[in-house]
């Protein structure tokens, strides 16, 4: 969990975003969800990406930072 909220780029397709979610499958891989920054105030969607393929590029934000009153899940960008 410690790469949760770090700036993450993608090495093979160069996508970057905050890494806000992580995922365990049971047969051993593991992989991250990157959210881009907005452009022009327009989102894109989020990618996920296996474990290895990802490099930390930057501090990105504390959970802390974002932290709603209430405890919450992804409403959307979940694994598919």
């Amino acid at each position: 969990m410690k790469n949760l909220g770090k700036k993450g780029k993608d090495q093979i397709t160069g996508f970057e975003g905050i890494i806000t979610g992580r995922c365990n499958y049971l047969y051993g891989c593991t992989q991250y969800c990157l959210v881009p920054k907005a452009i022009n105030g327009e989102t894109k969607n989020a990618e996920w990406f296996d474990e290895g393929r990802i490099k930390i590029i930057g501090k990105g934000v504390a959970p802390e930072e974002v932290k709603g009153d209430k405890d919450g899940g992804p409403n959307r960008d979940c694994p598919r």
